[in-house]
């Protein structure tokens, strides 16, 4: 019931060191770092942007009758399931290590001490055994570091919008803990692919309704497809993936057929966009295609209309958003068809620093926060956390890198990566600015991803000899004898002197300078700049750097990594080109065989770490604090929030 950043789309973490300095998409975004906001989307009163480029996304198509699909398609099943009760099935499995009182007198010391952590997790994440534990008229405060700037399920962006758009709208689609796909029974009666894998039907419940007491049909499926599809509507986030889709028809009001330009293993995450009301945006899309520009979708922006659990009742820019439950999402004509879910009253209050946050889940003024590293250790960890609060922490795929832009002439060879990445005292940053909390990274992949290749390889460790004989073999010596490193390039001497951006906040800082001095060890001039988060996006989204600090969320399937290092491709920010590599994504479009594919991504892995197109810092996992009155937290590789059921398994248990 929590509707989630495409699966297929990657989730720019952006050191957001900043998650790591308090955050977290989704993305994370997601619980990697949120972005900080600085305008409001929809205002009427914002610059109007160029017209976009003439491109053809939807070339024309008629639809077959359903008859005759049906007649001639052989439909395979798939799996609709409430994710809740999944869950529970699932928990049943897993006996608690200990009771909930017991628990939550613990103190987690991890990653000195694992055993608290895995009793905390164990007890505390259970679902109730019964209606009379849960609390249905709590409220539960949420801490995001930074505003949502849309409230329109198509313009979500930030790790803020994936969370809050979540509740509110439509979830046709999910995965679960274990990234594999669902249809939801709270909006789906069956779920069918075809065969051949060119075909996918849907069939909607007919009680559905939005906000404004209109029915949810097929037509409102449909029509979200060919706005998405729209070049004026400029929508990337959700158009990824859902590009690769021929067309939608609705059938009626409530049947629905995907129909696939080719038939490849992520056809099943493609058809998982984003759905808006026909009825309410048909007319204002006409006259605003961009949907940030007309007072009426500015009024939209204030007042959605939500098809999801939960409807927006305030915004206060830069302070909070609060959302409240749906009755007439359970409940219809008077009747219980749904679940009701756990929380009546969500607030996601706008905390941009992570002290203060911290000082806010102490004092009981939010209930939940992503921790960092530095707080997991300190203010996380002395009597007055613990008055109120537990903690917990697991396994993300979430990794953070420095980006080299390949056509730099500082790191177009592959040897003067590497040297960079010899150079870098990991240990030194493991130990010293992340307190021993996270993994070295050697790769895109998480070690205990089922795509990331077996045996998985070592991650460097800093080795300043072998650093120098790279670059040596690269033509990088000190001719002139003043310190640092040059190189005769198109016939004039270039000094080793580059600049990295990265957001500014502490830790990523502190990660910068360390680079900066081991650098100097070698003959090589490192230059700082903090930008800030809006104009670092710019940069990398014009390839316009040398190096650059950022990180990723994981998507469900490992297909999204070709959009990051693929040629040619939209968040290839270090503009790396590699023709086997291509090869290698091709392939993996291709392979239905989950092993198979394993082995493809696997080489995927190897060929990037070899050639260190990012120096590959760290795998971060997910650290919580939250409120003893909290149950039902399960974490997953894409933390407690971002897969199914997600933030709606969470609930207050009553005193």
């Amino acid at each position: 019931m929590n509707w989630r950043p495409l699966p297929g789309f990657f989730i720019f973490a952006f050191l957001l060191l900043a998650g790591l300095s308090g955050c977290g998409g989704s993305g994370g975004e997601t619980t990697t770092t949120e972005e900080p906001t600085t305008s409001e989307s929809g205002s009427a009163e914002e610059k109007k942007e160029e017209p976009a480029e003439e491109e053809v996304l939807l070339e024309p198509f008629d639809a077959p009758p359903l008859e005759e699909i049906d007649a001639k398609v052989k439909w395979v099943d798939q799996r609709v399931v409430d994710p809740i009760e999944l869950l529970r099935e699932q928990l049943a499995k897993e006996p608690p290590l200990t009771d909930a009182k017991t628990a939550l007198t613990l103190r987690n010391d991890y990653p000195k001490d694992k055993v608290n952590n895995e009793k905390i997790l164990s007890a505390l994440g259970r679902l109730p055994a019964s209606e009379d534990e849960v609390d249905y008229d709590s409220t539960v405060v949420r801490h995001v570091g930074g505003d949502a700037k849309s409230t329109n399920p198509l313009m979500v962006s930030s790790v803020t919008e994936f969370d809050v758009v979540g509740l509110m709208g439509i979830e046709v689609f999910g995965f679960d803990w274990n990234m594999d796909p669902l249809a939801s029974s709270d909006y789906v009666k069956s779920w069918q692919t075809s065969e051949d894998g060119l075909y996918d039907k849907v069939v909607l419940r007919d009680d559905i309704y939005w906000s404004d007491g209109k029915k949810v049909t097929a037509q409102d499926v449909m029509f979200s497809f060919q706005v998405i599809m729209d070049p004026e509507s400029r929508v990337p986030a959700v158009k990824q993936g859902t590009d690769r889709i021929r067309w939608v028809q609705a059938y009626g009001d409530n049947t629905i057929v995907y129909f696939h330009r080719e038939s490849t293993p992520v056809n099943v995450w493609n058809i998982n966009f984003p759905t808006i009301p026909k009825h309410v945006y048909e007319e204002t899309i006409k006259e605003d295609p961009t949907m940030r520009f007309s007072k009426a979708h500015s009024d939209l922006e204030k007042n959605p209309v939500c098809g999801g659990p939960y409807k927006l009742v305030k915004h206060d820019r830069g302070q909070e958003i609060v959302l409240e439950r749906r009755d007439d999402f359970y409940m219809v004509d008077g009747k219980q068809v749904r679940r009701k879910p756990y929380i009546k009253t969500i607030r996601f209050r706008v905390i941009e620093d992570p002290n203060t946050a911290m000082l806010a889940l102490k004092t009981g003024s939010i209930d939940e926060m992503a921790i960092s590293a530095d707080l997991w250790k300190t203010q996380a960890n002395d009597d007055k956390f613990y008055e109120h609060n537990t903690k917990a922490t697991d396994t993300e795929w979430v990794s953070f890198h420095i980006c080299w832009n390949v056509k730099s002439p500082f790191f177009e060879d592959k040897r003067v990566r590497q040297a960079m990445s010899y150079t870098l005292d990991h240990e030194e940053m493991l130990d010293k600015v992340f307190e021993g909390l996270y993994e070295p990274a050697a790769g895109p992949f998480h070690p205990t991803a089922w795509m990331a290749p077996k045996p998985f390889p070592e991650s460097y460790k800093q080795d300043l000899d072998k650093a120098e004989e790279l670059l040596d073999e690269a033509g990088w010596s000190d001719t002139d004898l003043d310190g640092i490193r040059d190189k005769k390039i198109k016939g004039k001497t270039v000094r080793f002197e580059f600049a990295i951006i990265c957001p500014p906040n502490p830790l990523s800082e502190r990660v910068c300078k360390l680079l900066k001095r081991d650098l100097s060890k070698i003959g090589v001039a490192c230059n700082i700049k903090m930008v800030e988060f809006t104009a670092l996006q710019q940069l990398n989204l014009d390839h316009n750097f040398e190096a650059s600090v950022s990180g990723w969320g994981t998507s469900t399937d490992p297909y999204s990594v070709e959009n990051i290092f693929g040629t040619g491709e939209g968040r290839n920010y270090g503009q790396y080109s590699n023709a086997e590599l291509d090869k290698l994504f091709e392939e993996g479009l291709r392979e239905f065989d989950k092993e198979k594919r394993a082995k493809i991504y696997g080489k995927v892995h190897e060929i990037l770490y070899d050639d260190q197109v990012y120096t590959w810092l760290f795998y971060r996992n997910s650290f919580y604090g939250f409120n003893k009155k909290l149950r039902g937290y399960r974490f997953s590789p894409r933390g407690p929030y971002n897969y199914s059921p997600g933030f709606s398994s969470i609930w207050v248990a009553k005193p």
